[in-house]
């Protein structure tokens, strides 16, 4: 099976930034702790602090639907809802890259 790729990008609400990487918390701990979550990293703009990206890859689609339909997203995604302004969201699969398991270089 194919990796999946995830590549989300989103705003939050003027001065929430600090409510959202908390808000984030409980989902990078599942995503430790899931062994078919290859990489999961939430990154923050060096020139907008409201605007955030989170990288993830996934061993297959398997592992994608067990970390999309946990109850770890599932309490998360309320809260998250209510500190995004807007979002954008691409699901793939990685086809090269440096240090990315599975592929070429």
């Amino acid at each position: 099976m194919s990796q999946i790729a995830v590549l989300s990008q989103f705003k939050a609400h003027h001065g929430q930034a600090g409510a959202l990487i908390a808000a984030f918390g409980p989902v990078l701990e599942l995503a430790r702790e899931e062994p078919g979550t290859l990489l999961y990293a939430l990154h923050q703009s060096a020139d907008n602090p409201d605007l955030f990206w989170v990288c993830e890859l996934y061993a297959d689609h398997d592992a994608f639907a067990l970390h999309r339909d946990s109850d770890a997203m599932a309490a998360a995604t309320p809260a998250l809802a209510e500190l995004i302004a807007e979002s954008e969201l691409i699901i793939g699969q990685p086809v090269s890259g440096k240090a990315l398991p599975g592929t070429s270089p």
